[in-house]
């Protein structure tokens, strides 16, 4: 259906942004909720850890120009399905995006991911190189950023996370001190962010899921390393903010070198989410990768 129902997008964009929900063929109740706007090459955005499709509100106006868009919320996140007990890994999510791609009847595509999104997103093209054009990652986890093991081992711990489950009633402060952390400059935060975040987390399921996947987090980086070699050849933009504090900017020059034909876009003074403090520099940067100027 054509909507802009919880999607954060002004109704008065020029593309209409049709919301839906797919089923995953090998996954019992799983139904992704995934919006679609735009026309010309397919274009998959993958959200971080906390995040759902909202995340790109600021984006999909934009790139929609140019690519037919679709925002996927991750099962377990956003307003799709929260299937008890499935498996979260990073390998595991990676394979429920190709799942996606067919369920979709998406062949191929060009793969936007960012944070946990983006280590998703390369171990999915390391599943399926042929099925990449181009891969964009923003602010990517991986290995050599030391920001978030200790949090995730102690997160994982099975003394800690029954009494973190039992305080998410609670954490909305805590919720709050992140999020801003997030920015770079505080007086950027869009007036919609956090409250447009905080939605989804309401539904139950939804810290569990946080929890479910910081158990594997450190053995996923390691079986992440291994599969940089199979990626090398798929041309690849990274995008940092200066002042991320979640993922350590310093990593993206090692991460850039396992990539034949990278190009390094940082945003100065910019924090982890620079398609919401800095989306007009940000979507100028994506397009201008995706749809080189002809000379």
């Amino acid at each position: 259906m054509n909507s802009a129902l919880n999607t954060g997008i002004d109704s008065q964009s020029e593309f209409a942004i049709e919301e839906h929900r797919v089923a995953l063929d090998n996954t019992k109740d799983a139904r992704i909720r995934y919006l679609k706007a735009g026309s010309g090459p397919a274009l998959l955005l993958v959200h971080g850890l906390l995040g759902y499709s909202f995340s790109w509100r600021f984006c999909i106006p934009a790139l929609a120009q140019h690519a037919t868009v679709y925002a996927i919320d991750l099962l377990g996140t956003g307003f799709s399905d929260r299937p008890a007990k499935l498996n979260y890994s990073f390998k595991a999510s990676a394979q429920r995006l190709l799942q996606f791609m067919d369920s979709t009847g998406l062949a191929s595509c060009d793969l936007l991911g960012t944070s946990h999104g983006g280590a998703v997103a390369m171990l999915a093209a390391s599943l399926a190189p042929d099925r990449f054009r181009k891969l964009i990652l923003v602010d990517p986890v991986n290995p050599w950023s030391a920001h978030g093991k200790r949090l995730t081992a102690f997160l994982s711990n099975p003394l800690i996370a029954p009494l973190f489950s039992n305080l998410t009633p609670h954490v909305g402060s805590v919720h709050e001190f992140y999020h801003r952390r997030m920015f770079g400059d505080p007086r950027r935060i869009p007036p919609d962010s956090l409250e447009g975040y905080r939605k989804p987390m309401r539904i139950p399921g939804s810290y569990e899921y946080a929890l479910s996947v910081a158990r594997s987090w450190n053995d996923d980086l390691k079986e992440l390393e291994s599969a940089l070699p199979r990626i090398a050849n798929i041309p690849t933009l990274l995008t940092w903010g200066s002042k991320d504090t979640a993922v350590d900017p310093t990593s993206a020059e090692r991460l850039k070198k396992y990539f034949r034909d990278c190009r390094l876009v940082m945003f100065e003074g910019v924090g982890h989410l620079p398609y919401e403090e800095a989306p007009d520099e940000f979507n100028r940067a994506v397009t201008e990768f995706l749809v080189p100027k002809s000379r």
